[in-house]
C-alpha cells in the first residue's frame, strides 16, 4: 500500500467531523449575509482551537483551508458591503444612537400608517419596503433617488397614479425615503393564490432575499398585506399593521 493509514477511533471521529463541518460551512455560505459572518468566524476559531487541543490534526488542517476560502468569499461577494461600511466609518456614521431612534419611532409609524390608510381607502397601489439589517443598496440603484424625510404627503404623492414612481417600490431607511420607483425581484416560489399581482410577488421576493418588511396595498381592492421572511399576510387592518410595525421597530433596537 502506498499509504499506511492507522484507522483509530480518533481518526474516524476526525473524518466525520470534517465531513459535517464542510457541509455546514457551504450551507451557511449559501445563506449568509454580511452581518451574520462574525458568529461563523468565531465558531471556526473556537472549533480550530478545540481540535488543536484534542489532537484532531485532520480537522485542524481542514479548518485552516476553509478559513482561507471564507476570507476570499467575503472579499469577493461582500465587496460592496465592505465598501459601504468603510465609507460609514470614514464619515463617522457607523454607530447610531438607539435612544434617538426610539424617540422617532412613534412619529415614523404614524406617518406610515397615515400613508397606507389613505392609499388603501383610495385603492392606490403601493409597495413600501422597510430596510432592516440587510442593506438594500443594490435595489435602490434601480429607482429614483429621493433622500427626503418621510412624510405621509410625500409617500402618497410617490404612488399617485400617473407619477413616474407609481408602479415601483419605495425603499425606506430609518425615517428617510431613499428611493422610489424601484424594481424588486419576483419570487420563484409557487404561490397558491393566482390572483396575486406583480406587487405581491415582488414583496414576497424581496422578503425572501433580505430581512426587510414589505407593505403592499392592492390597486384592485385596497387590501393591505405584509410580506416578511418569504411569507405574505393579507387583509390587515390599521390596528394589525400598527402592532406589527411597533414590534418590528422594537426588535430592531434590541
Amino acid at each position: 500500500m502506498p499509504y499506511d493509514i492507522n484507522i483509530t477511533p480518533l481518526f474516524i471521529v476526525d473524518f466525520f467531523l470534517i465531513a459535517s463541518l464542510a457541509y455546514l460551512f457551504f450551507s451557511m455560505l449559501r445563506k449568509a449575509q454580511i452581518q451574520n459572518l462574525m458568529p461563523i468566524i468565531m465558531a471556526f476559531i473556537g472549533v480550530y482551537s478545540l481540535s488543536q487541543m484534542i489532537g484532531l490534526s485532520m480537522l485542524a488542517w481542514c479548518i485552516e483551508r476553509l478559513f482561507i476560502v471564507l476570507i476570499v468569499y467575503v472579499l469577493i461577494v461582500f465587496q460592496n458591503d465592505i465598501r459601504r461600511a468603510s465609507e460609514r466609518i470614514r464619515r463617522g456614521h457607523l454607530f447610531i444612537s438607539g435612544q434617538s431612534k426610539n424617540k422617532k419611532q412613534p412619529l415614523l409609524i404614524k406617518r406610515i400608517l397615515q400613508s397606507v390608510e389613505f392609499l388603501s381607502k383610495n385603492k392606490i397601489g403601493a409597495l413600501i419596503v422597510l430596510e432592516q439589517k440587510s442593506p438594500l443598496d443594490e435595489y435602490t440603484e434601480s429607482g429614483i433617488s429621493i433622500q427626503a424625510k418621510l412624510t405621509s404627503e410625500l409617500m402618497c404623492s410617490l404612488f399617485w397614479p400617473g407619477s413616474p414612481t407609481h408602479d415601483g417600490a419605495v425603499i425606506i431607511r430609518g425615517n428617510e425615503i431613499l428611493t422610489a420607483g424601484c424594481l424588486l425581484p419576483l419570487t420563484n416560489s409557487t404561490v397558491s393564490d393566482k390572483r396575486l399581482g406583480t406587487r405581491h410577488m415582488s414583496a414576497i421576493g424581496i422578503s425572501e432575499e433580505t430581512d426587510a418588511l414589505v407593505i403592499v396595498v392592492s390597486e384592485e381592492t385596497g387590501t393591505i398585506s405584509v410580506a416578511e421572511e418569504g411569507s405574505l399576510t393579507r387583509f390587515l387592518n390599521r390596528e394589525a399593521l400598527e402592532t406589527r410595525l411597533f414590534n418590528l421597530f422594537k426588535e430592531s433596537t434590541v
